[in-house]
This record gives C-alpha cells, sequence and structure tokens, in this order.
C-alpha cells in the first residue's frame, strides 16, 4: 500500500498559503516537523492526522488517500 499523505500534506498546506512554520504552530511543533511529514521522513500519528484533516477542512479519507500496488 502506498500512501499519499506526503504530497497531500504540502498540497493542502499551499492551498491555504500556509507555510510549514505556519502549519507548525497550528500543531504545537517546530518546522522541521511539518518538513519531515512533507518529505515522507516520518508520518503523522492518528492524532495528528486527524487534527490536519480539521485544519485543512478535508476528511481523513481525502488526507491519507492511498493505493494499492
Amino acid at each position: 500500500m502506498k500512501t499519499k499523505i506526503a504530497e497531500n500534506i504540502k498540497f493542502f498546506r499551499k492551498q491555504l498559503k500556509m507555510t510549514q512554520e505556519d502549519l507548525a504552530e497550528k500543531l504545537n511543533g517546530k518546522k522541521s516537523l511539518v518538513s519531515n511529514y512533507e518529505t515522507g521522513y516520518s508520518t503523522p500519528d492518528i492524532y495528528t492526522l486527524c487534527r490536519l484533516a480539521d485544519i485543512f477542512d478535508i476528511t481523513l479519507d481525502e488526507l491519507v488517500e492511498w493505493e494499492k500496488e
């Protein structure tokens, strides 16, 4: 299974014209946290995924869009 979480976080953040720092602030984290999510270096936990979906005003399904390989 391949997810598009990293791509989607970056896409939806840019749609809202937010910087990585802006998003990190909303997540009570550091800019490097968002950078790691967007590069795929790390994956947000379920709590953070729900917070991101809420911030972006999208469903969790839209955020974690996945494809069968």
